[in-house]
């Protein structure tokens, strides 16, 4: 009898023993999950910030920004934490932009009022439409003006040791000492720094061709088409290089017919300077400055006519968009206020304002701004994954659906990158 009772007390005890494990092992699991869980949300929300601002942060940031992916687990919420941190605008925005800002697209160049203005206008993405940085009357600086000038970067060289969040004050160009009229005015095309770069010498060509690089990532080559109408091919182009007419109808022709068409809008813009911008540096930057004289085509478009004398010749600043039609129409021309049109459904207008809505108001504008700042915080191009295809597609619609806010475009591409 007490053998049997012996034999169930064991029993008991083994089953307790077993339903205790059983527990132990449940909450381990739960509790392990939970652990990885919150590893998770602090390494991506660590990831969002490094990848937004260069830089680590703060263990009070970083338990806010955990604290928010745990609340929005799309990375949303934490990725406009990581926004609020200053190196986001004078090291990620400056880098991103700085680019543009010269033939040799490199970063280490001084921060410049193109630059500026294009930290400034991400910076106020929820009242500023981007589109606007390439026809807009706009400029950022610095809160004092005294040592401003258009023909030197003193200002904004001043201006790098600040905190460009809190420091960068949205203006016109029209109303800076010697600024433009306002209807001359057309964003970054018409800062110094552009000015400076791309209106050097040459025929005002460069200033479109590096505008399409910078702002529908595209250059002239991808875009090539030879059966667009060429009477607005200036002079200077020959049209039987090297003795060979062939070259020009199957190559030349190709850029020349759809860019002189648009380049035209430049006719009244001027770089004028001192020194030479390779030989007599220091002379050069502190010369250099834009010049626009409304009604006087510069001789820069009148050179070189005994290449093609029935070459066209450049009257005023008018400008033809041929590439609405043909192969190029993928670019994704789209109206707006104010568009004029010929008979033949081509866009028309004067200067580089319109010109600039022109390119601003295309699907590729849209397009070519995620597709940078993809590359800029997740440290890839796009192009290569499907996943990272489609995502590119659904921020692009965001961001033409929301008012053009690029401020909005960095914290969900960043979110979007966290990781796992």
């Amino acid at each position: 009898m007490r053998q049997s009772l012996l034999v169930i007390e064991a029993q008991e005890n083994n089953m307790l023993i077993r339903a205790i494990t059983t527990s132990a092992l449940c909450l381990l699991l739960i509790t392990g999950q939970t652990v990885q869980a919150d590893a998770q949300d602090r390494r991506q929300a660590k990831r969002i910030h490094d990848r937004l601002t260069g830089t680590p942060p703060s263990d009070s940031v970083l338990n806010a920004m955990e604290a928010e992916l745990i609340i929005d687990s799309t990375g949303k919420s934490a990725a406009a934490i990581a926004l609020q941190d200053p190196n986001f605008y004078n090291v990620t925005l400056k880098n991103f932009a700085a680019p543009w800002t010269n033939e040799e697209q490199s970063v280490f160049t001084p921060l410049n009022d193109y630059t500026a203005t294009v930290i400034g206008m991400i910076r106020d993405g929820d009242t500023r439409d981007f589109r606007e940085i390439l026809y807009g009357d706009i400029q950022y600086t610095g809160p004092d003006l005294s040592n401003y000038s258009n023909s030197n970067n003193a200002h904004y060289e001043a201006l790098e040791s600040t905190d460009l969040m809190n420091t960068l004050v949205a203006r016109t160009q029209s109303e800076l000492p010697g600024g433009l009229p306002d209807t001359a005015t057309a964003g970054i095309m018409t800062t110094r720094a552009a000015a400076k770069a791309f209106f050097y010498l040459g025929t005002n060509r460069a200033m479109f061709r590096f505008t399409l690089m910078n702002h529908l990532c595209t250059d002239l080559e991808p875009i090539m088409d030879n059966s667009r109408t060429p009477d607005r091919v200036r002079q200077d182009v020959s049209r039987s290089p090297g003795g060979d007419s062939r070259i020009y109808l199957n190559s030349c022709v190709s850029c020349h017919a759809g860019m002189d068409g648009l380049a035209g809008a430049y006719a009244y813009y001027e770089l004028s300077f001192n020194g030479d911008k390779d030989t007599d540096v220091d002379t050069f930057n502190n010369s250099a400055q834009l010049v626009f004289t409304d009604g006087a085509v510069t001789g820069k478009h009148l050179i070189n006519e005994n290449n093609f004398k029935p070459g066209y010749v450049t009257v005023d600043d008018s400008w033809i968009n041929y590439w609405r039609n043909g192969p190029n129409s993928l670019l994704g021309w789209n109206d707006y206020p104010g568009v004029q049109k010929d008979a033949k459904f081509n866009a028309i207008g004067n200067g580089a304002k319109s010109m600039g809505m022109e390119l601003a108001y295309s699907d590729a504008f849209a397009q070519c701004q995620v597709k940078k700042a993809f590359q800029t915080v997740c440290l890839r191009d796009p192009d290569d994954y499907a996943a990272d295809r489609t995502e590119v597609n659904n921020i692009v619609t965001d961001f033409v659906g929301n008012g053009y806010n690029m401020k909005n475009v960095f914290r969900d591409v960043a979110a979007y990158c966290k990781g796992d």
